[in-house]
């Protein structure tokens, strides 16, 4: 594959100051008010972000930690090396680590967010095994993020329709594009709705809500809230 089609480090083809990223910060917007209302966090909660990037080329890259004003409380988690994060945002902690192998006890964090990670981390089992980890260290609330399958254009490659054929049939046929990395199943396993309720669902003691964040009014992405049943 060719440095033409390779990803930047936070997945992503598209050039800083281009339409597709000047739309993507603005849904990021979107996401992280929507993470505020559906959390319902407080200014004295503790705060993890699972997956941040040590990409540093868009204006909402790590929008949580550039954002969310209690730096002090949050915790960011990655498998860069996003160390500048603690100087950058002062407060903020930085540990580098896996998100399917979080170095935290259980309830450790009040709330756990998670945004465009969930379809980078492998099959069903590894996404199974994701939100279960997020699940595991959280207290009261879970907020994760990711791009709805069923959107008609694939957001990470910006070709249309391909992504709707059954996945084995989508990846071999973007596998003989300049877009190879994003064949491999464990770099991009696309979620539509049911598929993400039947992963949430499979968590005991949650109660699951998705909602759509739209974009010229089709759902360009799916919006997981798990609130814990005894919080």
């Amino acid at each position: 594959m060719s440095d033409r089609g390779a990803p930047n480090a936070q997945f992503n083809l598209a050039a800083p100051d281009s339409l597709p990223a000047r739309v993507a910060t603005r849904a990021r917007r979107r996401m992280y008010q929507r993470f505020l209302r559906s959390t319902g966090i407080r200014p004295d909660e503790t705060l993890l972000d699972v997956g941040v990037t040590s990409d540093q080329s868009y204006e909402s890259s790590n929008y949580l930690e550039a954002w969310y004003p209690h730096k002090h409380n949050i915790t960011a988690v990655g498998t860069d090396d996003a160390a500048f994060l603690e100087q950058r945002f002062p407060g903020v902690t930085f540990r580098q680590a896996n998100g399917l192998a979080l170095p935290f006890e259980p309830r450790s964090f009040d709330v756990v967010h998670s945004s465009a990670v969930l379809e980078h981390v492998g099959g069903t089992r590894e996404q199974q095994g994701f939100l279960c980890e997020l699940a595991r260290v959280a207290r009261r609330a879970v907020f994760v993020t990711t791009p709805n399958r069923w959107f008609p254009i694939e957001v990470h490659t910006q070709i249309p329709l391909l992504h709707w054929l059954p996945k084995p049939l989508f990846r071999k046929l973007l596998g003989k594009t300049r877009h190879g990395f994003f064949a491999r199943e464990e770099n991009l396993n696309l979620l539509g709705r049911g598929e993400l309720a039947r992963l949430a669902g499979a968590l005991p003691g949650w109660t699951v809500a998705i909602e759509p964040l739209r974009l010229l009014g089709w759902p360009s992405n799916l919006l997981l809230t798990l609130r814990k049943e005894s919080a």
